[in-house]
């Protein structure tokens, strides 16, 4: 074989890191390194230096946080977003992004294959390798927990192996839970989690207090929204990045966000993962908050009942497909005139719509009113109950 670049998504943790040393001992292959800053934070740190020295022929980190919330999580984020109720997708929406730009350095590299450190077992996998071949058919991929030449089938048989091969990696053995960051949230999975009735240990978690300690005092913030998509917080406007890291900010200092799941991954099995999603738990409730008044009642039904289906797409791995991106266009649709403030109480954990406002409000109080008004007659209730009970009664006339 004469060309043998791979690129691979690389994050200098334990799983890529030696990935990267074994690619080269055992294929000789040239890898170029991709790492997107999707807001890891300090965990970009010595990532160049780390993957020169490990042998990396040439590495990319590349800032994509804008990118990042702007056309992958404020797009699910106006479906209202949510796998088996709870999920946020942190994980599941950065995958894409990285995938894509994973294949765009492979063609620019002139590369044969890309590579990636996901497990046979999980989802991500499954989220790497469709996005791939969604956008670039011809390119290989190179999966090593899924080759028959991967030995390292156990983390504490890759901290071995990057011991004796001198490549630093945080992980010990007695911390090998797996973490997974981005600017959306932290997940946790794996290791002392895998038993279900161990409770998470209070100084795993990054991006939030607990809700005990959380101040004693409510924190009022309001979040103006234009078309579906916040735009400013407390008046100030800003980018779609800076606004979800200001929520992280205020969501974690007040203990909202944290969740713990047992999900059901795509490939067939149970998982348990704990996660922080402070900015992203407020944004939800702020977003539903102001679609109560802007947004048609049957509009928002139909989407409420296409959630689960879009989430489901995107937590599979299947983003560019055509079925995502009609279901997109739809959503999007029903976005248009969701134009507003809304504001949001946080305390302990919780996170309470105060308040909303909108020119473009669909809330009448002239006819919502108790007391007496003189734009809605009581009276045309009664033939529009009487026609929707027709059904019912024939219905129990028959069954009597």
């Amino acid at each position: 074989m004469k060309n043998k670049k791979v690129v691979l998504a690389y994050s200098g943790g334990l799983d890529t890191s030696v990935i990267l040393k074994w690619l080269i001992d055992e294929f000789g292959y040239e890898v170029i390194c991709f790492a997107a800053d999707v807001g890891q934070a300090e965990e970009l740190d010595g990532l160049e230096e780390k993957a020169r020295k490990t042998g990396a022929r040439k590495i990319y980190i590349e800032d994509l946080r804008e990118e990042f919330v702007r056309d992958y999580v404020f797009p699910a984020y106006r479906a209202d977003v949510a796998y088996e109720g709870l999920y946020l997708l942190g994980t599941s929406l950065a995958r894409p992004l990285i995938a894509k730009r994973m294949v765009e350095i492979a063609r620019k590299e002139n590369a044969f294959a890309v590579a990636h450190g996901a497990t046979g077992k999980g989802n991500d996998q499954v989220r790497f390798e469709l996005g791939a071949w969604a956008l670039y058919p011809e390119i290989k991929v190179i999966a090593p927990w899924k080759m028959d030449e991967w030995k390292l089938r156990s983390r504490e048989k890759m901290i071995d192996y990057a011991k004796k091969h001198g490549i630093p990696v945080q992980v010990t053995k007695k911390k090998p839970y797996s973490m997974d960051r981005n600017l959306l949230h932290i997940s946790f999975e794996g290791g002392i989690l895998e038993d279900l009735w161990n409770e998470p240990k209070e100084d795993m978690f990054v991006l939030s207090c607990s809700p005990e300690k959380a101040p004693d005092k409510a924190t009022s913030v309001v979040i103006s929204f234009s078309d579906g998509d916040p735009v400013a917080i407390d008046g100030k406007k800003m980018s779609p990045a800076r606004l979800l890291a200001r929520l992280n900010e205020l969501g974690g200092e007040n203990g909202i966000g944290r969740i713990d799941i047992v999900e059901n991954r795509y490939v067939g099995m149970k998982s348990r993962g704990v996660y922080e999603t402070p900015g992203g738990t407020i944004l939800k409730a702020a977003h539903r908050g102001i679609e109560q008044i802007t947004m048609d009642r049957e509009v928002m039904h139909l989407r409420d009942e296409l959630m689960p289906r879009y989430a489901a797409l995107v937590y599979n791995g299947y983003w560019f497909s055509p079925e995502r991106e009609v279901l997109q266009t739809l959503i999007d649709a029903s976005q248009k005139g969701v134009t507003g403030d809304v504001r949001v109480k946080l305390y302990k954990g919780n996170c309470v719509v105060t308040g909303r406002r909108s020119k473009k409000s669909l809330y009448n109080p002239e006819m919502a009113t108790f007391e007496e008004d003189e734009v809605y007659d009581q009276k045309d209730a009664g033939g529009f109950i009487r026609l929707n009970a027709l059904r019912l009664k024939v219905r129990a006339q028959v069954k009597k």
